[in-house]
């Protein structure tokens, strides 16, 4: 795999000696070459959630899942860091609207995004806006027929259109800090900073 190889959309792959260091880390941490939910928890420090909380987490994880077996195998493992750090942003806006999207109908609607957003906080730490200021403003510049529901369409056109929603979006489901903890096998404090010696590259 080099680096003009690309998976899925035209997305740039992970160079091939990355892709070895990643895999070298995936088979120490999962020797059996799965990761679990459980294990997908403990690693960033989510155990003891409630049921809601603990549903929206499983969402997360799920979309990793590609073949829904149940696990993340390594393939879809360098996948969702191929989307996190290298992925076009057309191609992460499609997979946050998939996030978004808990019933798979095609539309999501505020609920749905506070719920998942709820869950990706927990996830990486950003605290920039509540659950509540995100929805509000995400419906506010893209709900434009105001019927409280977005198609992936009037979802990507509309984030696309205003900078600054695209650089909120962006900011908020950045998962460049899990994949530190992933690679480093460290946790946040409890005040929820990560750690100072933390490498400023993934790798």
């Amino acid at each position: 795999m080099g680096n003009n190889e690309s998976i899925a959309g035209g997305q740039k792959a992970v160079p091939a000696k990355e892709t070895y260091v990643w895999y070298k880390k995936f088979m120490r941490e999962y020797p059996s070459g799965l990761q679990t939910l459980h294990e997908f928890k403990t690693l960033l420090g989510l155990q003891g959630l409630n049921q809601k909380a603990s549903q929206h987490v499983d969402q997360v994880y799920n979309t990793f899942d590609m073949n829904k077996d149940g696990f993340i195998d390594f393939l879809e493992f360098i996948a969702a860091i191929n989307l996190v750090v290298r992925g076009k942003m057309e191609q992460k806006l499609k997979w946050y609207f998939k996030l978004y999207d808990a019933d798979g109908n095609g539309s999501i609607d505020k609920k749905e995004l506070l719920n998942i957003f709820m869950a990706v906080q927990a996830l990486n730490g950003q605290q920039t806006l509540s659950p509540e200021e995100f929805t509000n403003l995400v419906f506010h510049k893209i709900d434009k027929n105001n019927d409280g529901e977005l198609t992936l369409e009037e979802f990507i056109n509309g984030t696309e259109e205003d900078q600054d929603l695209l650089e909120i979006v962006s900011k908020s489901f950045d998962f460049s800090s899990v994949l530190k903890i992933i690679y480093n096998g460290n946790q946040p404090d409890t005040e929820g900073r990560f750690p100072s010696n933390l490498v400023t590259r993934l790798i």
